[in-house]
């Protein structure tokens, strides 16, 4: 969801809050559980809630031509967002794309609004549901920019960066890569 779809929600938090130890995201840190310890961190440092965070993401948008985009690929398949973020966080996003399926995390909240850990569905959940979409006889099309979609790309019949950064693009040269709507529109279309 987050840079394909949306913004980066933790980048958007950072902007915010002028907490810039919250600007890294997937694209810099591949290990998940390292990156959110590293987030979380911050987040409890700072004394930022869940309230907090939900009303920073209340003012974002999906990017322009995303959900056009969306509309467009719901016209000829399936659409379901597999996202690394939390259904917490991924509301008022997903309510602004239509009410896309998204399969995503939780996160693990006090009485008092703390964010106290995260918790996935299971380890690598974006690769073990392209797989099970296969065994399920779906073709599986899938887009992603950063390090924890590479497994899932790979899965996929057809997988294709979009907008990664050098560093991702580097370590995984042979995933075809789409620099805008109009472009992964092409790759989908030659995969259907």
């Amino acid at each position: 969801m987050e840079w394909v779809l949306t913004p980066e929600i933790w980048e958007e938090v950072a902007k915010t809050t002028w907490i810039e130890e919250l600007m890294l995201t997937t694209k810099d840190i591949a290990d998940y559980d390292e990156l959110m310890a590293h987030r979380l961190k911050y987040v409890n440092e700072n004394n930022l809630t869940i309230h907090d965070i939900e009303k920073i993401i209340s003012t974002m948008d999906p990017f322009e031509w995303a959900v056009e985009f969306l509309d467009r690929a719901k016209e000829k398949m399936q659409v379901i967002i597999l996202s690394d973020t939390f259904i917490e966080f991924a509301r008022p996003l997903v309510k602004k794309m239509k009410q896309t399926t998204i399969f995503c995390h939780n996160l693990l909240v006090d009485d008092n609004g703390k964010i106290t850990w995260y918790k996935l569905r299971v380890d690598d959940q974006k690769t073990k549901t392209v797989k099970k979409f296969k065994e399920l006889n779906f073709q599986a099309i899938a887009a992603g920019d950063s390090f924890n979609d590479t497994g899932m790309l790979q899965e996929a019949h057809y997988g294709f960066f979009f907008k990664p950064s050098p560093k991702t693009v580097v370590q995984f040269p042979d995933l075809e890569i789409a620099n805008n709507y109009e472009e992964l529109k092409v790759f989908i279309d030659k995969s259907l």
